[in-house]
């Protein structure tokens, strides 16, 4: 129910929007959490922004390079990605839950990213 896009290979230094698109859920009425995976590693978790219009929450180690934006007139949440590293190669996955109890019930399938020169 949940379909991330937008990732592919970034040469160091690029920036890169990914997309989180939902069907039949309402994304506005979910907490939307941001996570990654990369090769060899545990998953780790970028950010969650709280339903409705509530501000997000950052990784402390990511905040800074990450943000996020919700446009509710087409469902979806994009991850944006600034100066990307090689350490940021990773499939990264949306997920509507909740950022308190970090319990997410929706996942999507991941997009992944590869931070290469």
């Amino acid at each position: 129910q949940l379909a991330e896009s937008g990732g592919g290979l970034v040469q160091p230094g690029g920036s890169l929007t990914l997309s989180c698109a939902a069907s039949p859920l309402t994304l506005y009425n979910y907490d939307i959490g941001w996570f990654r995976q990369g090769p060899g590693k545990e998953r780790e978790g970028i950010s969650c922004t709280p339903s409705g219009d509530r501000p997000t929450y950052y990784a402390g180690a990511l905040k800074g390079r990450f943000s996020v934006t919700r446009d509710s007139a087409k469902n979806t949440v994009y991850l944006h990605i600034n100066n990307l590293k090689p350490e940021d190669t990773a499939t990264y996955h949306c997920a509507a839950g909740n950022c308190a109890t970090e319990i997410y019930d929706f996942w999507g399938q991941g997009t992944p990213v590869t931070v290469s020169s």
